[in-house]
């Protein structure tokens, strides 16, 4: 039976909310999540692609929800180049319905208690502080009285917005994408790809996640300030007429992704937001999961030593800004940064850089060295990059 009462509520149960969960009631808080949707994972809104590295401290990998392996990654320049990339380790393509569902559980595991179809409406206000969450469930007005409120509602955070929370971002920080998952074509599992160029998706790319030798999903992140003449279907339309013209669409997705530095303000009295709602993605590539999962599971703690405590002042939980900084946040400012010169590169730019990344041996082709050689004409920002990547190799 749920209870009217609780240590900490967490708003949304995509892999972020479900990791902070989690991690708070691994460390004595008494926890429920409300989810809108009828279960954890779907719609599914997401390429799907994740690294190995990335998901391997918060859940033993189970092949049930994984779709394929990927080793290499296929960097397309807008002259028809590409260069091939061993070295960035091991990905998966996830089946992220499975993927959440089993996040959710090990939470529940933990012993959280989950609600879905449960619609958060609003915050509840007691003497001028947030007390608990109101939420709409079986068209009937109920309310969940709390300490801590942990806001992973994903882009939209409207969570943030009822703490009174800046959430805005500026239009050329947020990609507008639109996805297919394609049947009837051939792919090679163990390969993604990204397309780049004017043409292809300006100020943004194109990808192919392959889920089977027969299906991929292939979508589009198109920055939104460069969207307004031409939108990501029509680019992603002509792309699929010309490499898959007898594809057939089986599954569409379209939404938002923040492309831009995490909020300047993610912590108040009684709450933080994590994951999309604070804006917590890689600036370039647009992936969030893994970052996400790493700041649930900060948020997590902090919010079940707050209850220990008994101090869910800002000033106490911002211990969860200032490690979510230390572990990644420095580095998703410098992505942001990166992120304004490569995506407003011209296309004799990236075929420079792909032709200069196809002379390297792909076990030598790294991350660094593409992006160093992206923005050599920035000697501050090459500098930051190898301080960011060496201070990597010892964590």
């Amino acid at each position: 039976m749920l209870k009217d009462r609780y240590d900490v509520v967490v708003i949304g149960a995509g892999p972020t909310g479900s990791v902070a969960a989690r991690f708070a009631a691994e460390n004595g808080a008494s926890v429920l999540v409300l989810e809108r949707d009828r279960e954890p994972g779907i719609p599914v809104r997401c390429g799907e692609g994740v690294s190995h590295k990335g998901i391997a401290p918060f859940i033993e990998i189970d092949e049930r929800w994984i779709a394929s392996t990927i080793e290499v990654a296929r960097l397309h320049s807008p002259d028809g180049n590409e260069a091939h990339m061993l070295n960035n380790g091991t990905g998966y393509v996830l089946e992220r319905r499975i993927f959440d569902t089993a996040l959710c559980s090990l939470a529940c595991k933990f012993g959280a208690d989950l609600l879905t179809k449960a619609d958060a409406i609003d915050l509840i206000w007691e003497n001028n502080r947030i007390a608990g969450v109101k939420y709409k469930y079986l068209n009937e007005i109920k309310t969940v009285k709390c300490d801590v409120v942990i806001g992973a509602d994903g882009i939209e955070s409207r969570v943030g917005r009822w703490a009174g929370i800046d959430t805005k971002v500026k239009l050329e920080d947020i990609d507008t994408c639109v996805q297919y998952t394609l049947a009837g074509i051939k792919t090679d599992k163990g390969s993604c790809d990204f397309y780049f160029g004017k043409k292809v998706s300006p100020g943004g790319y194109v990808w192919i996640f392959p889920k089977s030798a027969t299906t991929a999903n292939v979508g589009i992140g198109l920055s939104g300030h460069l969207a307004h003449k031409k939108g990501p279907k029509e680019y992603l339309d002509e792309f699929v007429e010309r490499n898959f013209p007898e594809a057939k669409i089986t599954y569409t997705v379209y939404g938002g992704v923040p492309t831009a530095d995490t909020l300047k303000e993610i912590v108040r009295n009684n709450i933080m937001l994590v994951g999309d709602a604070a804006r917590q993605v890689n600036p370039i590539t647009g992936g969030g999961i893994v970052q996400g999962m790493i700041a649930g599971s900060i948020a997590g703690k902090v919010a079940a030593e707050a209850i220990k405590k008994q101090d869910y002042t800002r000033k106490f939980l911002k211990k969860y800004r200032k490690e979510w900084d230390k572990r990644i946040g420095k580095n998703q400012s410098l992505m942001f940064a990166i992120k304004n010169k490569f995506f407003g590169m011209k296309d004799e730019k990236f075929n420079s850089i792909v032709a200069f990344c196809k002379k390297l041996p792909p076990e030598k082709l790294t991350l660094k060295e593409l992006f160093t050689e992206a923005i050599k004409d920035d000697p501050k920002l090459v500098l930051e990059i190898a301080k960011a990547f060496i201070k990597s190799k010892f964590k």
